[in-house]
């Protein structure tokens, strides 16, 4: 990295943080935001408050693990006032290679041993692909073909949490955070960015939020379209067939109708077609799908006869059976190039995922409490956001996850917590 390349990326980090710190109150807290984004965007394995405070302040490291631990543990800054400058300097940034084009709900598991920190449950965890102890954070990220910034970010409190007063209580959860589903979470959050106007008109979702109809019916109801994954099982009926009545609440059935995945199989071979699309810069990849306008059978659809919507259908050759099925209420005019195209701009949240876990440490942070973890969460947030922004400096020959920083040294005395004594 050259000395006047070097100079420009710290000034524009320094200007960053003044932003930042220009939305959390008191000016002692100036000093633990910097030195707490500055361990989150420096090179490291661990970006959990003790190696920060050994990178950012190796000659008063105790002290310095104190400052940032309530800094972030304790601090009453806004995460809602911290993500809103995040966004005021970030979107500017990615609309310079066009508009937003969608939202994208999702969740994302952090594996967590114990019991005790808030949220911490024996459910699906995404990371790892199978049940495991975790916390769940439901998320809504702002999208272009670009990139994605994660506007929103929440933590799923299971039933066994939000009903218990005395863990409650020790993790200082907010007395006005109920029990809610994840797709209730997420739907929270598209009418919080629908109500302040943030720019987007179309909501992505996989089946895990995408098959639940009245999270469906609320985007609607926004005046949005969506993309939804849902399950092979969902009702429709098929083309030509004269719709009926809903499935009454609590049942799933509903006359003369059939599954995506019955009607899928029952398409002729000339109602598939191999679409390629592109992801990333370089990446283009390609698939067979079909596409067919259909009325769903949905107990939260409007009164009166069901609007058609798109079914879309991915069946990889070689497949035993398809693998995706989506509902989209975007237009009857759209490509069918475009629909994939719409569909598979989902592939966003996942490379926000993986930036913000290994990038930046999202799922570093070892307090047990609400607010620690939604600090350390807006943090992380806000240091991918500088990424995003600097990615177009980074010289197309270098990683794509190359450090806007170089890694100050440890001192020689500084051993982490359970690393075995010198000998």
């Amino acid at each position: 990295m050259g000395v006047a390349r070097a100079k420009d990326i710290e000034s524009r980090f320094e200007c960053y943080v003044e932003g930042l710190v220009s939305v959390i109150g008191h000016a002692d807290r100036a000093g633990p935001l910097h030195d707490y984004f500055l361990g989150l965007v420096l090179p490291g394995q661990r970006k959990s408050v003790e190696p920060m405070a050994a990178i950012t302040a190796p000659g008063r490291t105790a002290a310095q693990h104190q400052s940032l631990l309530h800094f972030v543990g304790a601090g009453g800054w806004s995460d809602d006032a911290v993500l809103g400058k995040v966004r005021e300097m970030v979107l500017p940034k990615i609309e310079r290679y066009g508009l937003i084009e969608a939202w994208i709900i999702d969740d994302t598991g952090l594996p967590k041993k114990g019991k005790h920190s808030v949220g911490v449950s024996h459910q699906y965890c995404g990371q790892l692909g199978k049940q495991a102890n975790c916390q769940v954070a439901v998320t809504l990220s702002v999208a272009n073909h670009h990139a994605s910034l994660p506007v929103a970010y929440q933590l799923y409190l299971p039933k066994a949490w939000a009903e218990d007063d005395e863990r409650r209580h020790k993790a200082k959860v907010p007395e006005d955070i109920a029990f809610k589903t994840k797709p209730e979470i997420a739907l929270d959050q598209i009418r919080w960015a629908h109500e302040i106007g943030l720019p987007g008109k179309m909501a992505l979702m996989d089946a895990g939020y995408g098959n639940d109809s009245k999270l469906r019916a609320g985007v609607t109801e926004l005046g949005m379209a969506y993309v939804a994954g849902i399950q092979a099982q969902t009702l429709v009926w098929k083309p030509g067939v004269r719709p009926g009545l809903p499935p009454k609440k609590g049942r799933r059935d509903a006359p003369n109708t059939t599954s995506v995945k019955e009607l899928a199989r029952s398409l002729k071979a000339k109602a598939w077609r191999t679409i390629k699309w592109r992801e990333g810069t370089n990446e283009l990849l390609s698939s067979r799908f079909a596409r067919v306008r259909v009325h769903v059978a949905s107990s939260h659809a409007r009164s009166g006869k069901p609007a058609k919507e798109w079914l879309l259908i991915e069946w990889p050759e070689g497949e035993a059976e398809p693998t995706k099925y989506s509902l989209s209420t975007l237009p009857a005019s759209i490509t069918f190039h475009d629909l994939v195209d719409a569909a598979k701009l989902r592939w966003r949240i996942e490379r926000d995922y993986q930036e913000l876990k290994q990038e930046v440490g999202l799922g570093h942070y070892e307090g047990r409490g609400w607010r620690g973890f939604h600090h350390h969460a807006t943090l992380c947030i806000a240091a991918y956001g500088l990424l995003v922004s600097e990615r177009e400096t980074i010289p197309p020959s270098g990683p794509r996850s190359a450090a806007l920083l170089p890694k100050p040294p440890l001192p020689d005395s500084y051993r982490p917590r359970g690393a075995s004594l010198a000998a």
